[in-house]
């Protein structure tokens, strides 16, 4: 008989980052994910880290997950908010984003292994502009 600490082990096999700005990102994509584009907490959170410049970021966000969803020929395993490590989908996703700027031929390779297709130029496309908006605003992933 297999322990369940295994098990969670394996779907969750790394911790949460330590970075807040990537922090504040993957609570918003868990909520996206997990309640729809227009989900209110996430808004809640980017207002409260970006002040009067939430938007872009947010809009921007939610065009990032609106284009995976239409893309990804694979289904991502995404954690509930609360707890407090990552699955290797949000892992990856989260690398891809932070690196789509200054390595965007590894970040759309990744991001196309994750998504289970060959091109995924709009994904990687909405992942640069998330990265610019965080750096623009002065949280750098």
């Amino acid at each position: 008989m297999q322990r369940p600490e295994s098990t969670i082990a394996e779907i969750l096999p790394q911790a949460a980052p330590a970075c807040r700005n990537r922090r504040l990102l993957l609570f918003a994509i868990r909520r996206i994910a997990s309640s729809g584009l227009n989900d209110a907490h996430a808004a809640h959170a980017f207002f409260v880290a970006f002040g009067r410049s939430f938007r872009r970021p947010l809009v921007l966000l939610r065009a990032l997950m609106a284009e995976l969803s239409r893309v990804s020929q694979a289904k991502l395993l995404i954690a509930p908010c609360c707890c407090p490590r990552l699955t290797e989908a949000e892992a990856t996703l989260l690398a891809v984003i932070a690196a789509s700027n200054d390595r965007p031929r590894d970040a759309h390779d990744r991001l196309a292994r994750l998504l289970e297709v060959r091109n995924c130029l709009g994904a990687l496309g909405s992942a640069q502009a998330v990265a610019s908006a965080f750096q623009d605003c002065g949280r750098p992933l």
